[in-house]
């Protein structure tokens, strides 16, 4: 049924979940799995003059491909081929949801698989949501998985600004 399924990573419990998920259909139909990681850049330019980007945005990137890592060993260990791409800039400025859209497009993708947290009321309409985006904008199958409400990427921890 599916033969390439892309996974967007951030470290995090949801997307930890998903994974579990996507090893799992990846095993049923013998299909690859694609882990994206896409740095967002959108604190970067928040803090432009008062931090440096430079070095934030290595950290931020550290941080992905310590993600990426993660995931591809949980495959391995699963017997399921994998192949990993961090993306170090969005398409725009915190533009998450359309980069993940456009490396699903370019793969090409057959589902697209990937946690959500599950914001809801003032904080989702502050903050945006990545899966929201990748749903309203993909015409492909998308998998969301949510994690508990009580979770975050450990690289947003103490921070009120979950991605997906």
């Amino acid at each position: 049924m599916y033969e390439r399924i892309l996974v967007a990573v951030d470290g995090g419990d949801s997307a930890d979940l998903a994974m579990s998920q996507a090893i799992g259909m990846a095993r049923v139909c013998q299909a690859a799995i694609k882990l994206l990681y896409v740095v967002d850049d959108s604190e970067l330019f928040d803090a432009a003059g008062t931090t440096d980007t430079a070095k934030a945005l290595s950290q931020l990137v550290r941080g992905g491909e310590r993600a990426l890592d993660l995931a591809a060993e949980r495959c391995s260990h699963a017997d399921v081929t994998c192949i990993k791409e961090l993306v170090e800039r969005p398409l725009g400025r915190g533009n998450i949801s359309e980069t993940i859209v456009e490396r699903a497009n370019s793969w090409p993708a057959d589902l697209i698989v990937m946690g959500t947290h599950g914001h809801r009321g003032l904080r989702r309409a502050i903050m945006g949501s990545v899966s929201e985006g990748v749903l309203a904008q993909t015409n492909k199958p998308v998998l969301l998985i949510r994690a508990p409400a009580s979770t975050q990427p450990p690289h947003l921890a103490g921070k009120s600004n979950d991605r997906y």
